[in-house]
């Protein structure tokens, strides 16, 4: 039998889609599973944007340029210079949806064996981006009890070493919400300055942050040569499917080599393009409604979570997800049990197991990420669940579990 490759069996799988099987044959089964564990959210797509693709007169679906649409780059500026990012088109490179400009980056910005820091835990699928362009990932562990606060930038600074090529940080974060200080991002920007290192901001949920201002690492002076922002439009206007996304840099040698890679898939695709630039044009009133029931919802999952004896979570000030500590051994074995063996009036709750959000051996064990991207009723039905399957779970500690397992406290 011809052999796979090493680089594909190392390959991890997805951390909030790995227990698909089990939650398919709950289902099959007659279980009604609630979806906690992907940011897929139940927000309506903005009509305008389905319209534009609906009434769009095409006779020829042709290729659109490399660098995408430039009406579509010259509208997408626009709303960036509209929050206070200084973007102009030429700029812009759309890329299929926010993975595809991340793995332009860990192409153009790396080569294999050099090391990106990242504060931890992460967007569990950098380790995947990593894995398939022969990138080490070095984790900066951040921490539940801090509320995943950034870690001192004497922690990052300790690990930089020849090898370093830069540092990638989500903001607002998935999976722990945190959302960066500008204080934080100015030390962030100094210490590539210093070092010589790109900064690679994911900005996904931007226009997601609740408590605390949103700033971009390219609204700071001496940006242009370090910062790139990945960006998409799945999150801000639920908008998944479109796979819209966009590499961002004011460095021309850098947007020149990902041009490069571009031009390998030739094209970003023509029908989302129309669709996002339809969502280019809706006014930052739309965000005011969309804003307003995140929050609502996060703070439902708040009040329950801390309902459940046990349970430990931070609240996060943006993004629509939380991590919580669950009194269980094993949260990937809890999540699987969840689907396997275990349902609450017909129901069951998928969650993520915060493991695969981690680079540190053992470390997330007993931690879940949660996506609070469905309906209060739904969000109500899944915590009664939750709560639920935490007494009945045979595996249910009351003392936490230690990164390498060891039991600690009473």
């Amino acid at each position: 039998m011809p052999k796979l490759s090493d680089r594909g069996q190392r390959l991890p799988y997805s951390p909030y889609r790995k227990l698909t099987p089990y939650a398919d044959a709950a289902k099959a089964r007659g279980v009604h599973v609630l979806h906690l564990n992907i940011g897929q959210p139940d927000i309506e797509t903005p009509p305008t944007m389905l319209a534009a693709v609906q009434q769009a007169s095409i006779r020829v679906l042709e290729y659109s340029p490399t660098a995408g649409y430039p009406s579509y780059r010259h509208k997408l500026a626009g709303y960036y210079q509209r929050i206070g990012m200084p973007v102009v088109a030429e700029d812009i490179l759309v890329t299929t949806g926010g993975s595809e400009a991340l793995l332009f980056a860990f192409m153009c910005c790396f080569n294999p064996g050099d090391e990106v820091l990242i504060p931890e835990p992460f967007y569990g699928p950098y380790l995947g981006f990593a894995e398939v362009t022969g990138v080490r990932v070095v984790p900066v562990p951040s921490y539940l009890d801090e509320g995943f606060q950034l870690p001192p930038i004497e922690e990052l600074a300790a690990r930089v070493t020849e090898r370093t090529r830069a540092i990638l940080i989500c903001n607002p974060n998935n999976p722990t919400g945190y959302v960066y200080r500008r204080d934080e991002l100015q030390q962030l920007l100094q210490l590539c300055q210093q070092h010589d290192l790109y900064l690679l901001s994911d900005e996904a949920y931007r226009e997601f942050c609740y408590e605390a201002e949103f700033v971009s690492p390219l609204q700071l002076p001496g940006a242009a040569e370090h910062v790139v922002v990945l960006d998409t439009i799945s999150k801000r206007y639920s908008a998944c499917g479109a796979r819209i996304g966009a590499f961002v840099t004011k460095n021309k040698a850098l947007y020149q080599a990902v041009f490069k890679f571009a031009q390998l898939r030739v094209s970003p695709p023509g029908l989302g393009q129309l669709f996002a630039e339809a969502a280019a044009e809706l006014p930052p009133s739309y965000f005011d409604h969309t804003k307003a029931e995140y929050r609502a919802r996060r703070d439902l999952v708040l009040r329950r979570l801390r309902a459940m004896p046990g349970v430990e979570c931070p609240t996060p000030s943006g993004a629509f997800y939380i991590i919580a500590r669950l009194p269980v051994d094993d949260s990937e074995r809890f999540a699987q049990w969840l689907l396997e063996e275990f349902n609450h009036q017909g129901k069951t709750v998928m969650i993520s197991p915060a493991a695969g959000f981690y680079a540190t051996p053992g470390a997330g064990r007993q931690e879940v990420r949660l996506a609070y991207v469905i309906n209060q009723d739904a969000i109500n039905a899944a915590m009664n669940c939750l709560a639920a399957g935490l007494l009945a779970y045979p595996g249910r500690v009351l003392q936490e579990v230690g990164y390498e397992g060891e039991r600690v406290g009473v």
